[in-house]
C-alpha cells in the first residue's frame, strides 16, 4: 500500500478556516491498527490518541499525542503536541514538537489535570519535521515532511520522514528512519499503518 502524499503543482485544492476546522475535527479521537495488525503481522497493534488543549488560541488547534503498542498504553513510546494551523492559500501545517519530561505526562489524554500541565514553555521545537498537507480532488488531506529535514538519531538514522493522509474514518500514517546513505533503519517497509478512528 502507497500513501497517496505525492501532489503535483496546480493540482492542489485550495484551503479555508473551515478545511482548517475539518482537518481539527478528523484527526481528534482515539484511533487503532488493530485491524492492520490482524491481517498483517509486520504491523502492530498501536493506540493513537489525539487529544485538543489549548481550545482558546487563536493560531489555529492544539493537539497532545500520544501512541503507545495496545497492550502497553501506560509506556507510550511517542508522546508530541502537534499546532495545526494555515500556512497558505494550499497548505496546512502540523507543526510538531517534543515535550519535556514525558514521563510526567503520560496517559494525559485521559487526565485533565496532566493536560493542563502541558504549557508552551515544555516544548521542543522539532525543526523541519513538520508535515505540509494539501487538499486532493477527493477531499482528503495528504502531506510530507520536507526532503531530509527531520533529523534523527534513532537505531542508526540520520533523517526521517512521514507520509501522511488523513481522512474521515482513518489515518494512514508511514514513518521511516533513513542513515546517511538513504538506506531505510527503521519503520515499515511495505507501507504506512493504517488508524481506523473509534471515537
Amino acid at each position: 500500500m502507497l500513501l497517496g502524499t505525492i501532489t503535483f503543482f496546480g493540482q492542489n485544492q485550495k484551503v479555508k478556516n473551515k478545511d482548517l476546522k475539518k482537518v481539527a475535527k478528523m484527526m481528534t479521537g482515539t484511533f487503532s491498527s488493530a485491524a492492520q495488525a490482524a491481517q498483517d503481522t509486520n504491523y502492530f497493534n498501536i493506540k493513537l490518541r489525539m487529544t485538543p488543549i489549548w481550545k482558546d488560541e487563536a493560531d489555529g488547534y492544539w493537539f497532545y499525542v500520544e501512541q503507545a503498542i495496545a497492550t502497553a498504553e501506560e509506556k507510550p513510546y511517542r508522546q508530541r503536541v502537534y499546532h495545526l494551523y494555515l500556512q497558505d492559500k494550499e497548505t496546512i501545517v502540523s507543526k510538531v514538537y517534543e515535550v519535556q519530561n514525558p514521563k510526567e505526562i503520560v496517559n494525559a489524554w485521559k487526565d485533565d489535570t496532566k493536560l493542563s500541565s502541558i504549557t508552551r514553555e515544555k516544548l521542543v521545537d522539532r525543526q523541519g519535521c513538520s508535515i505540509f498537507l494539501h487538499k486532493n480532488k477527493e477531499k482528503n488531506y495528504s502531506g510530507s515532511t520536507p526532503g531530509k529535514e527531520c533529523l534523527s538519531t534513532l537505531r542508526g538514522a540520520s533523517y526521517a520522514t512521514s507520509e501522511v493522509t488523513i481522512y474521515k474514518d482513518r489515518l494512514e500514517s508511514w514513518d521511516r528512519g533513513w542513515d546517511k546513505e538513504d538506506k531505510q533503519v527503521w519503520g515499515a517497509e511495505n507501507g504506512g499503518y493504517v488508524f481506523m478512528k473509534e471515537k
